[in-house]
């Protein structure tokens, strides 16, 4: 593994790659899977955000880090990670540039995926895939934040439902926020949810039990009823109106309802879409 290549590929769409090896014990591994090897994270210094990529010392002659397509026009490229022993994987991170920040996503169907337009299609649930197709949106604009099919900001689609109707105005959220678990909040003027899964979340279950798993662990477990737990209503439908708002992009403004929708990075992050 090529550590001074990989930095020139990073420097070909304009990104900074810091790179270290350290030992499994470091803080950086604390928080990820037992079996991570490497963390590959943004870091915020005086000149501006850097590539920060961690590997676990012990793995450094088993991993294969390369970069496997580069755009330098857009500025993304695709990342492959393989990793030999002890447990054979291969997974792929998209690392690019939106609007203000740089950003990485792990990609779904990492097998599949061979370059950086599919990465970003694979990172686009069914549905807003649908809408493409449903609106006409030529190939050459489907990876634009705004087309016929939707609108993006950040991790969110809002996908076009200009008939939508709720079923009561009283039922309207006004400057309500949407984040996955531990994201910055994206501000929308107006929400409407509807449908769902009630769950309960408290510091022990930060992804939530859903009612029955919950009712069953307060039964047995009596003081945990006393926990600091919040009821929230885990993937409900939801629609947007109005201005949408958050630190790292530029504004929004929806003059009608659209459907939200969070990209699937979450099935390879271990995300809940909670609300």
């Amino acid at each position: 593994m090529n550590l001074h290549v990989l930095q020139r590929q990073f420097a070909r769409i304009g990104a900074n790659l810091r790179t270290d090896i350290v030992p499994p014990s470091d803080r950086r591994f604390r928080w990820g899977r037992s079996d991570d090897t490497f963390v590959l994270d943004i870091v915020q210094e005086r000149n501006g955000e850097v590539y920060n990529l961690a590997i676990r010392a012990d793995v450094r002659d088993t991993l294969t880090l390369a970069a496997v397509d580069v755009r330098p026009a857009e500025r993304h490229l695709l990342l492959m990670a393989k990793q030999r022993t002890p447990q054979p994987s291969k997974d792929k991170f998209l690392c690019g540039h939106d609007e203000r920040h740089w950003f990485v996503s792990p990609v779904p169907d990492a097998t599949s995926i061979a370059n950086v337009t599919q990465a970003m299609e694979a990172l686009k649930p069914s549905i807003v895939r649908a809408s493409q197709r449903r609106h006409g949106v030529k190939r050459k604009n489907r990876n634009r934040r705004r087309n016929a099919g939707f609108v993006r900001q950040g991790e969110w689609f809002f996908l076009p439902r200009p008939n939508f109707v709720p079923l009561a105005d009283l039922m309207i959220l006004r400057n309500e926020p949407i984040s996955r678990t531990g994201g910055k909040p994206h501000l929308v003027e107006e929400i409407y949810r509807s449908g769902g899964q009630t769950v309960y979340l408290c510091w022990k279950y930060p992804q939530g039990l859903t009612e029955s798993q919950y009712l069953k662990f307060v039964r047995h477990n009596p003081k945990a009823a006393r926990w600091n737990w919040r009821v929230l209503r885990a993937n409900p439908v939801v629609h947007a109106r109005g201005k949408v708002r958050h630190a790292d992009h530029q504004t929004l403004v929806l003059p009608y309802w659209h459907r939200v929708v969070m990209n699937t990075e979450s099935r390879v992050s271990n995300v809940l879409f909670l609300d």
